[in-house]
């Protein structure tokens, strides 16, 4: 209660204290006035503490209404995360199935490689066996016009050597042919070396990357 009405009752209990009369009377009014102003002082108590607590609520509400923003604002930054995180995560598997793709290519190129490098060693072999038997028949060539020189005429001789001369020819030709069969393999052999070497530099490249 106001001090007015706290007032107008004391003066209300005077009256009544004054009509009434008697000290018994006198002791009981004043017993209901400190009743009356302990129950004021608890009024006043009271109200100071609603003041603190409406405070306090309101600060409290203030807080809440900050947490809550920043909660919002958390919960965007994970959702950025996350789909960053999923985009990353996609990459990552690109990377491994582009990196499952150039190791088999490399291997791929490596069997081919070793296949070129046989067949060149089986050439090489083959174009030496061949350079071999031509020799041989080249020097019993050479000997059997030396031993048919001693036989035949003097007049048949220019036509034996003509014939000689031809099959020497087309043994030569024969070899020509074997030579640019073994530079073909080995331009083959050296633009497989070259597309291997960029891929090689490329996986470099994303290890460094990585």
């Amino acid at each position: 209660m106001s001090d007015s009405a706290g007032f107008n009752i004391e003066e209300l209990i005077n009256v009544t204290a004054l009509k009434g009369g008697g000290d018994m009377q006198e002791l009981k009014v004043e017993q209901v006035m400190s009743k009356l102003r302990r129950l004021q002082q608890g009024k006043s108590i009271l109200e100071e503490e609603i003041k603190e607590i409406k405070s306090v609520s309101d600060s409290l509400q203030k807080e809440l209404s900050t947490l809550q923003t920043e909660a919002y604002r958390l919960e965007g930054i994970h959702k950025e995360k996350e789909e960053l995180c999923m985009k990353l995560q996609f990459q990552c598997e690109e990377s491994e199935h582009d990196s499952d793709r150039q190791l088999k290519q490399n291997k791929k190129s490596d069997e081919l490689l070793e296949q070129h490098k046989c067949e060149i060693q089986e050439f090489k072999l083959k174009h030496r066996k061949q350079r071999m038997k031509f020799e041989n028949q080249l020097n019993q060539l050479i000997d059997q016009h030396k031993n048919l020189h001693s036989v035949f005429t003097p007049e048949r001789l220019p036509d034996e050597i003509e014939a000689a001369e031809n099959t020497n020819t087309q043994l030569l030709s024969a070899e020509q042919m074997k030579l640019a069969q073994l530079h073909r393999l080995s331009e083959e052999l050296e633009e497989v070396r070259k597309r291997k070497q960029p891929a090689t530099a490329a996986d470099t490249q994303e290890e460094t990357f990585l």
